[in-house]
């Protein structure tokens, strides 16, 4: 919670959530589960059991504009096209909004970034995710909701990296790319969505799943604060871009760097299906 504004700003627990909903201002509940294999399972997921009040987003939907075959496999939406679906959902100033998802926080954080891409900071991610309310005995509704429209206003907006940025970078070694795949499609030993694999040349591997305890919540600052200490090794963190494979789970790692203390750090929206979707950009492999 940021003190100075009695808002969560990274993570929300579920105790603390729950206090939330029975306050005279109940969050904004946003539940953004989904699967790329199957696009339709995290809406059917939600229809099935949720959270009360929550309500479903989806990535494709809600999170993405339309796809040209070369800005990436989940491009963002105008700003102004996102702050639209924002204030449809009830995203107004003062309120606390609760990003949510059935997937270790992965698309939960997705939205969590594109909020304060806009500027705004009352936004947490539910740590632990449906998984824990549920597993805690906590009331599952499978009701819908109707959210109270909004007027959303960019606050500011918080800056991005393009290709072309990072292939500025490439020779002077100006950025640290982080990718947040997995280790074997970092390496380039499989590639299940794009049809290149491999990964940005100079890029350093941290797969998101490392942000996590074994049940599925966030470690402790201090040790994401140390492991991404080391996989910096001197880089100052505000050189830091982030990246995946389309600009997702990349957002995870941007959530685990603000909870260790470490800010500022810039996303690569496009990521790798954008980066090689274009053949003159180089791959390295290994």
């Amino acid at each position: 919670m940021n003190r100075a504004t009695a808002f969560f700003t990274t993570l929300i627990g579920v105790d603390a959530l729950r206090a939330l909903q029975a306050s005279p201002l109940p969050p904004v509940l946003l539940d953004a589960s989904f699967d790329l294999g199957d696009v339709g399972a995290g809406e059917a997921a939600f229809a099935a059991g949720h959270v009360p009040g929550s309500h479903y987003v989806h990535l494709d939907r809600d999170l993405c504009a339309a796809k040209t075959g070369r800005n990436g496999r989940h491009p963002l939406p105008e700003r102004a096209a996102f702050a639209r679906t924002a204030g449809t959902l009830g995203v107004a100033p003062g309120t606390q909004v609760v990003a949510l998802d059935r997937n270790g926080g992965a698309y939960a954080a997705r939205l969590w970034w594109m909020l304060r891409w806009l500027g705004f900071e009352s936004v947490a991610v539910l740590d632990g995710g449906y998984a824990k309310w549920s597993a805690e005995g906590r009331v599952v509704s499978t009701d819908p909701t109707q959210p109270t429209p909004a007027t959303f206003d960019i606050a500011r907006v918080t800056p991005t990296v393009n290709a072309t940025g990072v292939m500025a970078s490439i020779p002077r070694q100006g950025l640290l790319i982080l990718d947040a795949r997995a280790a074997e499609r970092y390496r380039g030993e499989t590639e299940p969505f794009d049809p290149v694999a491999g990964h940005i040349p100079g890029a350093r591997n941290r797969p998101h799943t490392q942000n996590l305890n074994a049940d599925g919540t966030f470690k402790e600052p201090a040790f994401l604060r140390a492991e991404f200490g080391a996989i910096l090794d001197g880089v100052p963190h505000d050189q830091v871009v982030h990246q995946c494979g389309s600009g997702v789970t990349a957002c995870h790692n941007i959530l685990a760097m603000e909870i260790a203390g470490l800010t500022g750090t810039r996303l690569y929206p496009g990521s790798w299906s954008e980066w090689c979707a274009d053949p003159s950009r180089p791959v390295e492999a290994g």
